[in-house]
């Protein structure tokens, strides 16, 4: 299957029917009166997050819903019937932009959130609706209500705790395979992984979703390599996980680059909790290995975890911790929604 996480749609909601202009003609009655009905509602459109997606790739393939307008109002006090809905299933962590690609229209974070994007018409009344003391008999009716037409963006970001970050074969593919049931593409050439990948981690009898997004390098926020739009799948993790290449003689470098693409990218990604590992250590003498950790400590101003993603040294303590900021991140959120008890 293949993934697509932003995508383009036209949407229009169904206008109202109109009202009926009609008389009843009965034979014996004299004053038979208005009796013209309402027109019907038109259909709305909805967009609901649904389990089994994963991707928006069905949108690539048919990207106008429309729903039906409502008919119109009939004679012998009959109202037209309600056009029907159009429901857009899209995968929980869709977000709903307008046409200008900046303003926010919907987030769907849980399965079952529905949101409608587009409400249909109302119907217009028939001339039944106009008859009063001094009017007995009307010959009017209101026309329908038009729908709404609109131009949307669904913008995919993968639900998941931990994001990983890292240059091209820094060893991303490789822990996340190592760590879980998930196999990503892994080679020993850069961008092996084109698209972001997902995989359910257990450490201690507990487990957390680990996203594994394409490598950055310098100037990807200007569009080179494969950009930065692959950071937005990290954007709900709780910690990100820095995956330093141990082999490269430019850690330090290798470090700052990632860095920068982060605060280049968003200001509250590159503030999220993260941890840093040196990868690839089972590569590495001792001596190289603590030149180059001391190195990579002192650009990061703080401590830096070992680790090999093959010989799986050092792997446990990295998913330990891991899940301790994870854990942390939670209580936060619950404390701020009010619904932490200790």
């Amino acid at each position: 299957m293949k993934f697509l996480d932003l995508c383009k749609v036209y949407i229009r909601s169904g206008g109202g029917g109109a009202g009926c202009v009609s008389f009843r003609r009965e034979k014996f009655v004299e004053f038979g009166g208005p009796d013209g009905g309402d027109g019907g509602k038109g259909g709305s459109v909805w967009v609901e997050a649904v389990e089994g997606l994963n991707t928006l790739i069905d949108f690539r393939y048919q990207q106008h819903f429309f729903a039906t307008s409502g008919q119109h109002g009939m004679g012998r006090q009959m109202t037209g019937a309600d056009g029907k809905d159009t429901l857009l299933k899209v995968p929980v962590g869709t977000e709903i932009i307008d046409e200008d690609e900046e303003t926010i229209i919907a987030d769907l974070t849980t399965v079952g959130q529905r949101v409608c994007l587009a409400q249909g018409g109302n119907g217009g009344w028939g001339n039944l609706r106009f008859k009063s003391s001094t009017n007995r008999a009307p010959a009017r009716a209101n026309p329908g209500q038009e729908g709404i037409e609109r131009t949307i963006w669904l913008r995919l970001k993968l639900i998941a705790d931990a994001g990983l970050l890292g240059l091209p074969n820094a060893g991303k593919s490789t822990f996340l395979a190592a760590t879980s049931n998930a196999r990503p593409k892994i080679a020993d050439y850069p961008f092996t992984t084109l698209y972001p990948n997902l995989g359910v981690v257990g450490i201690d009898g507990k487990e957390f979703v680990m996203a594994d997004i394409p490598g950055l390098i310098e100037g990807a926020s200007e569009g080179r390599g494969l950009g930065d739009l692959f950071l937005g799948h990290v954007e709900r993790c709780s910690v990100l996980l820095h995956l330093v290449d141990g082999t490269s003689s430019t850690i330090t470098r290798d470090y700052r680059s990632i860095i920068g693409e982060l605060a280049a990218y968003s200001p509250d990604l590159a503030a999220k909790p993260r941890i840093t590992a040196l990868n690839k250590i089972d590569a590495l003498d001792a001596r190289t290995l603590g030149t180059r950790k001391r190195a990579l400590e002192k650009a990061v101003g703080g401590p830096v975890m070992l680790m090999s993603g093959v010989s799986r040294e050092g792997v446990t303590d990295v998913l330990r911790a891991l899940y301790a900021r994870i854990r942390a991140g939670k209580a936060v959120d619950a404390r701020e929604d009010g619904t932490w008890q200790p």
